[in-house]
Order: C-alpha cells, then structure tokens, then sequence
C-alpha cells in the first residue's frame, strides 16, 4: 500500500511538471550532470493499464528537470506533430482537427517556420501549442553548452519576434537526450515533451496501410498517453479523423498541457 501511495505522488508530480501546474527546480546546475547521450523509445512493454514501461521510466528518471513522456491521467490523449519540413499534409491534419475541435501540440524546427509562416500562423490562431524542436534540429548532447543553448533559444527568439508566441516545450530531436540537456532547457524555460507512442510513419515513399495503422494507433490508447505524429505522412492525415472518433468512443478525450502562452 505504502509503495503504491509513493508511486502515485509521483506520477503526480510529474504529470503536474508536465501541464505547467508546478515549477520544478534542478537542484543542480545543469552543467554539472551526465551527458550521456540516449535514444528515447518507449518500447513495447506496458502495465496493467496498457502505459508504456518506458514512458514512466522515462518520469521516473526526467521529472525532476522538467522532463515528461506520459501524464498521471485516466482519460487525456495529448496529439502531437513532428513538423520537419511541410509535405502537403498540415492543411488537412489542421482541417480535421479543426472539424472535430480538438487542439494539438506541433513541434517545428527553425527552416519549418521560415519557410511555412502561413501555416505556423494558423497553428496559434487556432489555439494549437507552438513546441520547439531545435533550430537546426540538432542532437543536444552532442553539442556544447553555448551551441545548445543556441539551438533552442535562436528559434525560440525567432518565434517570439515572428509571431508574438512563447514557447513552453522542447521536444530533443532524433529523440536523443541526456540528463544535462534536459536540465539545461528547464533552466531555459522550458519543460521537455517526450511521448508515449509512436509507430514508423516518417518515410514518404514507405506508408504504413491506413487500415493497418488505425488498429495500431487505437489498440496502443492509454490514459495519459502522449502521440507522436509526423504531420509529413500521407496515412496520418486520411486516418486522423478516425483516429478522433475511435478514441473518443473508448472515452478519452484530447486536451492540451496546461500553460499560458
């Protein structure tokens, strides 16, 4: 009982790190923590509540800088967007989620933004949340100190010249991340969005099969779960309103981190 009391407080915390709820401190400056570099997956093994094990070894481990790959919820499904460069499908992903009023999370890189205002733009008109995935979409630990902090504040400054947005989350790009680089953007500003599920959905000319891809994505929905969807994918932007609809008939409902933009 005593353990399960402890891993419930800490689930808590991490899930209220994650929506913005409390501030977590690094208790040491990052500069002076492991910067082993790691490759994130949150692996196939789930518990009792079909969460992924590595995900919330993922809290366990990041929590304390910020870092958050699933919340502490029963029902919310958080979707988020990888946008590396614009491939035709962000107007109709941005349609559908429009038509069934659900909001997003769409982690750009610097040449995505330059290149594609118009649809950034839309993105915050519509009440979407802005994430940072690096200017150059860079491997934090495998940069220096000024050089990381340079990857993530050269386009966090450029987003907020551009359009008048603070952004509030990073997401490490390749997924590559280490201890030090996590605290490192909590002592930026920001708290470090991993997720709970993704499937290969990346390569273009290499699409999964729609039907196939649906029984994926709903057979893996977990309370607290964060998706990870790559706006480039032909089969993502004909199956997200399905995706919608047959999540919500499980009852989750879609929500956003708690912040103020």
């Amino acid at each position: 009982m005593l353990k399960k009391f402890i891993n419930i407080l800490k689930y808590a915390l991490a899930a209220a790190v994650c929506f913005g709820i409390v501030s977590v401190t690094a208790s040491a400056d990052a500069a002076s923590l492991d910067n082993t570099c790691k490759g994130y997956g949150q692996g196939r093994e789930v518990d009792e509540n079909n969460r992924p094990v590595g995900a919330e070894m993922f809290n366990d481990e990041m929590s304390e800088y910020g870092g958050c790959a699933i919340f502490d919820d029963e029902r919310k499904i958080v979707l988020t967007f990888d946008q590396g460069y614009e491939n035709g499908y962000t107007t109709p992903i941005l349609d559908a989620l429009k038509e069934k009023d659900v909001k997003a999370v769409f982690f750009v890189t610097g040449d995505y933004v330059k290149r594609n205002a118009d649809l950034v733009k839309r993105m915050i008109d519509e009440g979407h949340v802005i994430g940072n995935h690096g200017m150059k979409h860079s491997s934090l630990p495998k940069l220096s100190r000024d050089e990381a902090v340079d990857e993530i504040m050269s386009l966090h400054e450029y987003v907020r010249n551009k359009f008048g947005y603070e952004m509030k989350y990073f997401r490490p790009p390749c997924g590559e991340y280490s201890e030090q680089a996590v605290a490192l953007a909590q002592e930026l500003g920001y708290n470090t969005m991993l997720w709970s599920f993704a499937y290969k959905d990346w390569e273009v000319d290499n699409q999964p099969n729609p039907t196939e891809a649906l029984e994926r994505i709903s057979g893996a929905a977990h309370g607290g779960a964060i998706y990870l969807l790559h706006s480039v994918s032909a089969t993502n932007a004909e199956i997200l309103p399905q995706v919608i609809d047959c999540l919500k008939e499980k009852g989750f409902e879609f929500g956003l981190p708690n912040i103020n933009n």
